[in-house]
């Protein structure tokens, strides 16, 4: 089969469902896009504020680039990078079930299969926080470079060196903050046991 129908065929998979079944997996954007989204407001006052002294801009101009830019990275950059990394899970063999008997099969499963995890129903309880975290990973770099892009473009005048330092210390301080939602769903769901 061609490259281009297997493309076809896995996007329809995801736009046209069939009959779902509860052991269909764990798209994890559908857990992630929640608190991405919580967390906006409060992420743009944090850049805002750092990104304003940083780049010495107002804080007027601050808060425009960095709205835009994390409005942009957020509803742009997260679902889109999230359907890449399942594209690639897909085509490379991760949307099977290996098991997670071994060190290595729980490293491959939140790792490799961190954007669409397999339904392990007894271990979903850690799998699901330590997915969360490694996709923050992807999602940093995705945001980082995306914000870098619009804020440049709103900021002609001021350096890019200068504008790509400090939108990545931005996302390195906002993204640590954001490690607070898998790890405390996992301290939750530990304590509820």
């Amino acid at each position: 089969m061609h490259k281009s129908k297997k493309l076809i065929l896995t996007i329809l998979a995801f736009v046209v469902p069939g009959v779902a079944y509860a052991n269909a997996g764990v798209p994890m954007l559908f857990l992630a896009m929640p608190a991405f989204l919580m967390s906006l407001v409060p992420i743009i006052a944090i850049e805002t504020l750092y990104i304003s002294r940083g780049l010495e801009l107002s804080l007027g101009q601050s808060l425009k680039t960095v709205s835009i830019s994390n409005v942009a990275s957020t509803i742009i950059g997260i679902p889109l990078t999230w359907f890449l990394l399942v594209l690639v899970q897909m085509v490379t063999g991760g949307g099977s079930a290996y098991g997670i008997n071994s060190v290595m099969g729980k490293v491959l499963a939140v790792t490799w299969q961190a954007p669409w995890l397999i339904p392990y129903e007894e271990d979903l309880n850690w799998m699901i926080p330590v997915a969360g975290l490694v996709l923050l990973i992807p999602f940093f770099f995705v945001s980082w470079w995306s914000e870098f892009f619009v804020s440049k473009k709103l900021n002609k005048t001021l350096p890019s060196l200068s504008i790509r330092g400090k939108v990545r210390n931005a996302n390195l301080i906002t993204y640590s903050l954001l490690a607070a939602w898998p790890i405390g769903f996992w301290v939750l769901s530990s304590a509820a046991k």
